[in-house]
């Protein structure tokens, strides 16, 4: 008779470092920054007269003309108008930047070829080209994307070479030693292995994505959150100022939330994900 071997206990998974008490900590730190702006800008207004108190607007003043535009339609309008663009310019971003990434990383001649050009465009900054998108595709929505796509084009273009050309060879050899054709091992083998540096790479991109959308609503645009906080720059209202970047800055944040949580999905025997 075999004697019965007792059961293992499972053994839990550590916490992720975002789940529970980290959260309320994030939430208590978001708090006391909009505490700390309603007692500097009090302060400002009431006591130390450092500023004129219109250049400091508190969050109550800037949370009133969120209800202002809001009851309007125009903050609904120039939210949706900068989305888009932003996804559109991103998205053509993340498909160019990861085709000439994975294609520059296999094909060695292409490298030869593309490679030192890319990396000269790269050390431009992409503010510096905004003028001529301008006046190449015009003052409509074509020169927004354009000049998104070719700003976010580079940290994805980057992340994707890096990840695909530093995939462990071992995995390569043994994919090819079982027969596998090399489109197999590309689609397989190399793309999941380089996956996580390619999520990187959207992040970073979606990121420069929001960063340089301000800028090009400020050049030739007549909606979107740049375009608000420029038309209250000329007009002298802060609190709408204000209100065009913290929306802005809103976004960006729960779109990398989106990603962030894609990411934890896509790889979760790594224990807490990316932060």
């Amino acid at each position: 008779m075999v004697p019965e071997l007792p059961q293992a206990t499972p053994v839990a998974e550590p916490t992720s470092t975002r789940d529970g008490i980290p959260g309320v900590y994030r939430a208590f730190s978001i708090a006391l920054f909009v505490l700390l702006w309603h007692v500097i800008s009090v302060a400002n207004r009431d006591l130390v007269h450092f500023f004129d108190p219109i250049l400091i607007p508190g969050p109550v003043e800037v949370y009133q003309a969120g209800i202002e535009f809001s009851k309007s339609g125009q903050l609904q309008r120039d939210i949706i108008a900068t989305v888009y663009r932003v996804v559109a310019g991103f998205g053509l971003a993340a498909l160019t930047g990861l085709l000439v990434g994975v294609a520059v990383a296999t094909w060695r001649p292409l490298a030869v070829l593309f490679e030192p050009v890319i990396e000269l465009l790269r050390s431009i900054p992409p503010l510096a080209f905004l003028p001529m998108m301008v006046l190449w595709f015009g003052i409509g929505e074509a020169s927004k994307i354009a000049f998104i796509a070719y700003a976010a084009f580079f940290p994805m273009f980057i992340t994707t070479l890096e990840g695909v050309k530093f995939v462990d060879p071992v995995l390569v050899r043994a994919a090819a030693s079982l027969g596998a054709k090399p489109m197999h091992i590309l689609r397989y083998v190399v793309l999941p292995a380089a996956l996580p540096g390619i999520i990187t790479g959207l992040r970073l991109a979606l990121s420069l994505s929001f960063f340089v959308i301000v800028a090009a609503e400020f050049v030739a645009a007549d909606s979107g959150l740049g375009f608000m906080i420029n038309d209250a720059r000329t007009f002298f209202l802060m609190p709408q100022m204000l209100l065009g970047a913290i929306v802005t800055g809103i976004i960006g944040f729960l779109f990398n939330e989106l990603f962030r949580l894609l990411e934890a999905r896509l790889f979760r025997w790594r224990k807490g994900g990316r932060t």
